[in-house]
């Protein structure tokens, strides 16, 4: 269970300040883009070298959106 919690929290924390770098570029330029899916590649490392459970994956995209989401309200302040 802690490995999960791990995860999740790794896979929110770290799409905040993604989320608030994002809102300086246009909506869907190649800048955005690379920057919503940067953590991507990390949290996939994250989570195979910590044998979480691939029934997660659900749950960590769903922070990862919702890291990003949050940052770009805080951006918008």
């Amino acid at each position: 269970m802690s490995v999960i919690l791990i995860v999740s929290a790794f896979s929110f924390l770290i799409n905040v300040p993604l989320g608030i770098w994002r809102e300086r570029y246009k909506k869907l330029s190649l800048p955005w883009f690379i920057i919503i899916h940067l953590s991507v590649p990390v949290i996939i490392i994250l989570r195979i070298y910590l044998k979480a459970n691939p029934y997660f994956i659900p749950l960590f995209i769903a922070l990862a959106v919702s890291g990003q989401l949050i940052g770009g309200k805080i951006a918008r302040k």
